[in-house]
């Protein structure tokens, strides 16, 4: 496939004398476990050094120059060396074909989306603008004369391209769209939804991880750190600690609000539609402003939902009845069965094609019920969604969206991080998007249906929460 010119990252500064056609997986836990090997050939650069050279390897900088000798892919080394002679990078021949599948990063005219990776916890990542955070934090250590706030260039700057994506994008789509892998075991084609922007969902998760883990690096000053460390403890699966103050690519949504200035972010990304582009001050703000709501609207309201391809649903039998938002109910749900809540995105998967199966099959419905599911593993499910009819409450199905918490929540409740998914985060993205009417209603399920959902304990939290009320209006 010929990538689109628009997108393609030029390889001319690399000597390209590998013509291979290995498919290797494309996941985090594959890209760490080359990181550690790279480390062990090297053990002598620094981790600036190091990982500077790996971005080379992805075309991330000029002037390189390559020499291969032999022919055993296994035992042959690539040497590179940057313009200064300040660092020699060696790796052999299948390390380099995999560092250059998975950080050259471009997207083809079949919509395919090179150079990210499937992360554990079942979000896509771009690894080119994570390693140039990265790369930021560690630099911002070594030299405390940089820029504050470097660590979120890269992101500023993708974003500034694709605010500018705008004077030519009719519907005008900045950001995004997510997309499906061919295989969540052993994933290798990633496939967008949509036609991409600039800053596709992976894009804006590589530049959000990278921003946060460049942070931290600097804020720790620790310029020794192994990058396959930091980048396995960030996307570890461990759900046993609830605390999202830890560091965790589970978290990046709150904990990039939590770090970032708005107002630097903002300053940022005028800073590169200047080099970019000359532009009139007051246009130059209002592109600006319009494409950081929308960011806001996608990313910092909204909790990050897992598509329906990742958990591996099957297709509804039929085309679902669409809605019509802004609605105003939201109903609360516990599974029940199952019983216990689900700490991982396998898990929690098999919890949903489980529920899918037993909607389609034993009650004969078109899919599954629920509009979204909340998993304890830190991520909201994908069900019917906004924009299609749910069959979640007899009766009410066209008035409100159905949220179900995966467990059996009559003598206790789910973990206070899973109720503020739904308490805040996706009631916020419901309003703030148009599916939810600003005084929406939350109504416990057993309010309207003669059951005992969403059980004792929740449904006595649920009475505390903000929207909640006593009586049911439609009665």
């Amino acid at each position: 496939m010929i990538p689109r010119a628009l997108w393609i990252i030029t390889l001319s500064g690399i000597c390209l004398c590998i013509q291979s056609k290995a498919v290797h997986p494309m996941t985090m836990e594959h890209f760490v476990a080359a990181v550690q090997r790279l480390e062990v050939l090297n053990p002598t650069l620094t981790p600036l050094d190091l990982l500077a050279s790996l971005l080379t390897t992805a075309s991330r900088r000029d002037n390189i120059t390559c020499g291969i000798k032999g022919s055993s892919d296994n035992s042959t080394d690539v040497h590179y060396t940057d313009s200064n002679n300040t660092a020699k990078l060696n790796v052999n021949r299948n390390l380099f074909r995999f560092f250059n599948q998975t950080i050259h990063h471009f997207i083809t005219d079949d919509r395919e989306e090179r150079g990210v990776v499937l992360t554990p916890d079942g979000t896509t990542v771009a690894l080119s603008p994570l390693l140039l955070g990265f790369e930021m934090g560690l630099q911002a250590t070594k030299d405390f004369n940089q820029r504050h706030g470097i660590y979120l260039l890269p992101l500023a700057k993708t974003l500034g391209l694709a605010f500018l994506q705008l004077q030519n994008s009719t519907p005008p789509e900045r950001l995004g769209p997510d997309g499906c892998w061919d295989n969540i075991a052993t994933p290798v084609v990633f496939t967008l939804s949509g036609e991409p922007s600039f800053a596709t969902d992976a894009v804006v998760h590589g530049g959000m991880d990278g921003a946060i883990i460049g942070r931290h690096i600097s804020v720790v000053n620790d310029s020794e750190v192994k990058l396959s460390e930091v980048l396995s403890s960030y996307y570890s699966v461990g759900m046993e600690e609830l605390d999202h103050s830890h560091l965790r690519g589970r978290y990046r949504r709150q904990n990039f609000q939590s770090i970032t200035d708005p107002s630097l972010f903002q300053k940022m990304i005028a800073d590169a539609l200047q080099i970019r582009r000359r532009r009139e001050n007051a246009a130059l703000e209002s592109l600006i402003e319009e494409g950081m709501r929308e960011f806001a609207l996608r990313y910092m309201d909204c909790p990050t939902i897992i598509p329906r391809c990742v958990w591996g649903a099957a297709p509804p039998r039929v085309p679902l009845p669409s809605l019509s938002p802004p609605l105003q109910f939201l109903y609360i749900h516990h599974t029940s069965t199952p019983s216990k809540p689900c700490l991982n995105l396998q898990m929690c998967s098999q919890n949903m094609r489980e529920m899918q199966q037993f909607h389609q099959n034993d009650r004969g419905w078109y899919d599954i019920g629920y509009s979204f599911v909340i998993g304890s593993d830190g991520y909201v499910y994908e069900g019917r969604g906004w924009m299609s009819q749910g069959a979640h409450t007899r009766g009410r199905n066209r008035v409100g969206y159905g949220v179900a918490f995966i467990g059996d929540y009559t003598s206790q409740l789910p973990s206070r991080y899973t109720m503020e998914l739904v308490r805040h985060h996706l009631v916020k993205c419901g309003v703030s998007n148009g599916f939810l009417q600003n005084n929406l209603t939350m109504l416990g399920h057993r309010q309207v249906v003669n059951t005992s959902c969403p059980g004792d304990s929740l449904y006595s939290e649920i009475k505390t929460w903000k929207h909640y009320k006593d009586t049911d209006p439609l009665k």
